[in-house]
């Protein structure tokens, strides 16, 4: 009887699981892939550093470079000897928001994952709690990145701007698309599995 019984309450929790739409599944699917590219572009961007190229003298978040005879680097850990007002100090500020960004974003990401792996009762807290960390996230990218150009602003150019800065805006804009768009596919759904709970159809 006991077996029988267990068979029939996982029978009985499988019916009850909500249903999602392909549309669904596929635009959180999105997002956990998004919110990885995000990652790894924004993780790449920061060990390599060197965000501006202004003349002769490439500035990064861990060191700045003058060239020599346009051939070869001559580069320095020591930036405060880079010769702009509170460049070493800023920088240091800079580089801790943008590396705790990236953190803050694996944290999130996983969550994201672990609510679409686990899909219990508190699958949505999960969800929202990571989306909630990409948003975290985001601030604190974006901060960095203003920050960097804050302290830069008399030498950054338009063009200066190497494209490890702007893979660093793109995992930017990416954690801040994937935040709202998280936050607001879920709320959906879970106002919808609370209407319509277990997908059981509602009476006219």
């Amino acid at each position: 009887m006991l077996p029988h019984a267990v068979f029939q309450a996982q029978r009985l929790l499988g019916q009850r699981r909500p249903h999602r739409s392909f549309l669904e599944c596929f635009t959180r699917a999105l997002i956990i892939l998004c919110t990885s590219l995000a990652v790894v572009l924004s993780s790449v961007s920061i060990c390599d550093g060197e965000w501006l190229l202004a003349d002769d003298r490439l500035f990064g978040l861990w060191r700045f470079c003058t060239a020599s005879n346009q051939t070869e680097l001559h580069c320095l850990r020591d930036l405060s000897q880079a010769q702009v007002p509170w460049l070493a100090s800023g920088m240091a500020v800079a580089r801790i928001v943008a590396t705790l960004a990236v953190v803050v974003a694996i944290f999130g990401l996983e969550f994201l994952i672990v609510s679409q792996v686990c899909e219990d009762s508190l699958a949505w807290q999960k969800w929202a709690l990571g989306s909630t960390l990409l948003l975290i996230s985001f601030i604190l990218s974006f901060g960095g990145l203003l920050s960097f150009l804050v302290l830069l602003r008399s030498q950054v150019t338009l063009f200066g701007l190497t494209l490890m800065f702007w893979s660093d805006f793109t995992a930017s804009f990416l954690l801040f698309l994937n935040a709202i768009s998280g936050l607001h596919i879920n709320s959906i759904t879970h106002i919808n599995n609370n209407m319509h709970p277990w997908g059981l159809p509602t009476k006219v």
